[in-house]
């Protein structure tokens, strides 16, 4: 097995009296596609952010390739190999498609203000390569204000691959998105190299167990479970802790070629 990429130890977020992550320890491996999964409340966002760095652990370590990154400010985590999308769109809506992707490979090439011509044409050429990876790329000139919902979740995943991360954080990037095209980010996912390592929070099942390998289930902060996804859906703790949600029935078969959704 890889050495892990990402290594939470204890990991702890409280705000006031409510423990939101509660003594949560992970190892993802190198190259992994790991599911955060859990109901509402569970925590999975809360923990992104602690990954990231847009919040400060109450107790615990955060790790990358081996180093403590634990007390890294959000860019300088970025700067290391962290790369994200939002729940909320953070899309430049008056600018192109084009321009939007160009931006992210410009700082990852240092061009934006560059005076070779060489480096301006890579992050072209980059930009050029991920809105066709994306199905973007008969858009490039459009407004990112006259996309659809789904079509801003496919640019904002181009402009997290332009950063070129060892580590990418997916937090519900198929929100919204049509059938068509959750396939075709499952499919653009699936070929990303083995340097790229995916976390995804999402609550899209097919799109889940159609991409991980390895789930981690979070039930009120805890870690209750990670394993393979069969081993998760076979998990009668993972059913309760989905009882009364009404959707705990769909961890007893594979959910199939539908649409399901966890909250």
């Amino acid at each position: 097995m890889s050495a892990p990429l990402l290594s939470l130890s204890g990991v702890t977020r409280s705000f006031g009296a409510l423990t939101a992550v509660d003594d949560v320890t992970l190892d993802v491996p190198a190259g992994a596609r790991h599911a955060l999964i859990g109901p509402n409340g569970a925590g999975k966002s809360t923990l992104f952010k602690l990954v990231t760095g847009a919040l400060r652990v109450s107790a615990g370590t955060v790790a990358l390739a081996g180093d403590d990154v634990t007390r890294l400010s959000e860019p300088q985590r970025a700067r290391r190999g962290i790369s994200q999308t939002l729940q909320h769109s953070s899309l430049f809506l008056s600018q192109t498609v084009e321009q939007n992707v160009l931006l992210a490979a410009q700082r990852q090439h240092r061009s934006r203000h560059s005076l070779v011509p060489r480096r301006q044409a890579a992050a072209r050429e980059r930009t050029r390569e991920l809105l066709a990876d994306v199905g973007l790329a008969e858009r490039a000139g459009t407004p990112v204000a006259a996309l659809s919902h789904g079509e801003r979740r496919q640019v904002e995943v181009a402009v997290a691959l332009a950063c070129e991360p060892t580590l990418l954080l997916l937090d519900e990037p198929a929100a919204g998105m049509s059938p068509a095209e959750s396939a075709r980010l499952v499919g653009l996912l699936q070929t990303l190299p083995g340097s790229v390592t995916v976390v995804i929070v999402e609550h899209d099942l097919d799109v889940v167990f159609a991409l991980a390998t390895s789930v981690t289930v979070l039930h009120l902060g805890r870690v209750l479970l990670t394993g393979d996804p069969d081993e998760v859906r076979a998990s009668t703790a993972v059913q309760q802790a989905y009882l009364g949600t009404g959707r705990e029935a769909l961890f007893l078969d594979d959910p199939g070629p539908s649409r399901t959704e966890v909250g």
